[in-house]
């Protein structure tokens, strides 16, 4: 009896090992970046209004189909942290998080088929790693200490 234990236990110890080895980080560069340009670059791309530009007319922007750039690490950090904290997550969230259950207004873009849109959305939880709805005057000192998001 006491084999078999040792030996279950062994097995369970090599599969968390084997599993947590396998596992990896979640980085702007290698998997939001590719993300973003062919879900979003479109209307986010290099051609797109800086967040300031965009905010000083943004009914412009919008009637044209064109969002605040986030070509960058940079950019897109401040939909996350920045003054604009918390954008990314209400824009993309599935309306698990919200009250009424609607997504939010960019959802639709994260794949063709709900399942594409449900994997690329948990590839941004990941690297956001605290996914949370609340705005940048919101933020807590702990909901910051919470974000990931690695380059």
């Amino acid at each position: 009896m006491k084999r078999y234990i040792v030996t279950v236990c062994i097995l369970v110890i090599s599969v968390t090992f084997v599993f947590a080895g396998s596992h990896k980080e979640v980085t702007y560069q290698d998997d939001i970046r590719p993300l973003i340009e062919s879900q979003c670059f479109m209307c986010h791309g290099d051609h797109a209004p800086s967040l300031d530009e965009f905010d000083a007319e943004q009914e412009k922007y919008e009637n044209r189909n064109i969002g605040p750039r986030m070509a960058t690490y940079e950019e897109v950090k401040v939909f996350v942290t920045g003054d604009d904290a918390g954008a990314i997550m209400r824009s993309l969230d599935d309306g698990s998080n919200t009250a009424d259950g609607n997504p939010g207004n960019m959802y639709e873009y994260l794949g063709r088929t709900d399942e594409a849109r449900q994997k690329n959305l948990s590839v941004f939880k990941e690297w956001v790693g605290h996914w949370t709805l609340k705005r940048s005057d919101e933020l807590t000192d702990e909901d910051i200490k919470k974000f990931s998001i690695p380059e």
